[in-house]
């Protein structure tokens, strides 16, 4: 006898968003599709969700096939020595989280990972390619790592990004998307891409061809410079920073007429960076015109005037009129003409004194906290070393603030200014005066590894803490930087720290133990980094 197969209904418009719904809010709010309310609905609702999915799947029909991609550039870069690359696949495979609560000993491989990777990149080696999709997942979770991640993973991200949704931040991330750039002697691509490229690859093109020819890149954003929107405009201005020079000033002053008040500002700001430009001079002018030597008192005195009004031709050489909140209007005026004012303006002005003795003077009528910290704005502008040092004032000065700054963010910009020494001598001295309390903004800026006097500043602190019986994890970002920015070498010196010391009294409880274990992890993370550099020497 012959048995004709029962049809099978096919699956309704909407069915598997249906499933969904009624998943979303409930089988006790909702009758799932096809059944009945009552205690078997969560079994039915599962068992639909099921037959839902094999027709879903079964029912895919074979798609065209698409062109087969372009095969990925060839990487010239030599491979990483083999103890290196089993190291990468270690430090990839290690994911916030991954470890459970307290870190304990272990060091922290992910915050070991930027390291690594500026290390790899300085010595030239390429990916391999098995480790490509890993740092591309690396990078998309933390955006710190995706410049140093992109330049070691090389063309094959890239390629992998446009066939990949999940990675396509690499492309917006490098310059031009990893489009190649043209040579700076083929005028006529370099002429059709800053004229019908993306907005990222002409970025690229003008930070790489400014970086090469500054004049030729100016030039450049020139031919096109009035037909550019407003938010392009600002984008490109500000990549002449890299390179500026005299130069530079007829294009910027003409930048100073621009319709809008962003690029008006950064222009502005960018003149102001060049002393010897007329809008300088301009604005010395109006700030010396505010600011004298007033011989009348007991000893000489800063005397104040600030302007009364902020006219249209500060305007246009970048002073925001409109104050912030809380702030005065007068005094608002009187701090941009200042920071834009040559800093060697200041000693013909007041009487041939040198900075350090112009900032000793007293000033008048409280002015003293405004004045001086335009200086400091002036000095981080200019990069001048000679100002930022007599701004810092010593280490050991009491507070947050030196003669000028006002707080530690603002030391901080100053000691950028100075050399990796001398910055590095600064800080030690700081720590030694003040503790690691205020230290952790400061030490952001000292050149890695640290030195080893700062090194020892930092030790020593940290052996002090814990003598005063608190517990470790209130300094623990110095000691998470202490573990990346510690020269490995300093490892010996923290052996006699391991060990759990007495408790006092008035010690918290188990603070010694927590302190053993914080240094054993900071020893032990010394000890992998300079196995890691040993590992990426060439075999």
């Amino acid at each position: 006898m012959n048995r004709t197969s029962a049809p099978v209904d096919a699956p309704a418009p909407g069915v598997w968003e249906e499933l969904v719904t009624t998943a979303l809010l409930g089988t006790e709010r909702r009758t799932p599709p096809g059944g009945a309310p009552g205690r078997e609905a969560p079994l039915a609702l599962l068992d639909a969700a099921a037959v839902e999915t094999v027709r879903r799947r079964a029912g895919l029909r074979p798609a065209k096939a698409a062109a087969r991609p372009e095969p990925v550039a060839e990487d010239h870069r030599p491979a990483l020595p083999a103890a290196a690359a089993r190291r990468l696949a270690l430090l990839l495979a290690d994911r916030p989280g991954t470890s459970g609560g307290r870190r304990g000993t272990a060091p922290d491989l992910m915050e070991l990972l930027p390291q690594w990777l500026a290390s790899a990149n300085a010595r030239g080696f390429a990916a391999p390619p098995q480790a490509v999709p890993a740092l591309l997942d690396a990078a998309r979770g933390r955006t710190d790592l995706r410049p140093a991640a992109l330049k070691f993973a090389g063309p094959r991200a890239m390629w992998l990004a446009r066939l990949n949704p999940d990675w396509r931040f690499a492309l917006r991330a490098t310059p031009g998307g990893g489009t190649a750039l043209p040579h700076p002697e083929d005028t006529e691509r370099i002429r059709v891409l800053w004229d019908e490229g993306l907005f990222a690859e002409r970025v690229a093109l003008l930070s790489a061809l400014r970086a090469r020819e500054p004049a030729a890149a100016r030039e450049l954003l020139a031919t096109t410079w009035s037909t550019e929107r407003a938010e392009d405009r600002l984008m490109f201005l500000d990549s002449l920073r890299t390179g500026l020079g005299p130069q530079d000033e007829p294009f910027l002053e003409q930048a100073l007429s621009d319709r809008s008040r962003n690029v008006r500002a950064t222009a502005a700001e960018l003149l102001s960076a060049l002393p010897g430009s007329a809008l300088a001079a301009r604005m010395a002018v109006r700030a010396t015109a505010c600011i004298a030597v007033d011989h009348t008192l007991d000893s000489p005195t800063i005397a104040v005037e600030a302007p009364p009004e902020c006219d249209a031709s500060m305007e246009r050489d970048g002073v925001v009129a409109k104050p912030p909140a809380g702030r005065g209007e007068r005094s608002w005026w009187l701090g941009q003409l200042v920071e834009a004012t040559p800093l060697g303006t200041w000693s013909a002005r007041l009487g041939g004194r040198t900075p350090r003795e112009i900032v000793a003077l007293p000033v008048a009528d409280d002015w003293q906290s405004d004045l001086h910290a335009a200086w400091c704005r002036a000095a981080v502008r200019q990069r001048d070393p000679e100002w930022s040092r007599t701004l810092l004032g010593t280490p050991s000065a009491p507070e947050a603030g030196g003669p000028g700054a006002v707080s530690l963010a603002e030391r901080a910009k100053l000691l950028a200014t100075l050399d990796a020494a001398e910055r590095a001598d600064w800080v030690a001295g700081f720590i030694a005066a003040h503790g690691l309390s205020e230290a952790f903004q400061l030490l952001g800026v000292c050149a890695v590894p640290w030195s080893e006097p700062l090194g020892r500043a930092v030790i020593d602190a940290l052996d002090i803490a814990r003598d005063a019986g608190s517990y470790p994890w209130s300094f623990s970002g110095v000691m998470g930087l202490a573990e990346r920015c510690l020269d490995p070498a300093e490892a010996g010196r923290l052996n006699g720290l391991l060990a759990i010391p007495d408790e006092s009294e008035d010690a918290s409880p188990g603070a010694g133990g927590y302190w053993a274990e914080a240094f054993q992890r900071l020893v032990t993370t010394l000890r992998l980094r300079r196995t890691m550099a040993e590992e990426l020497e060439p075999e």
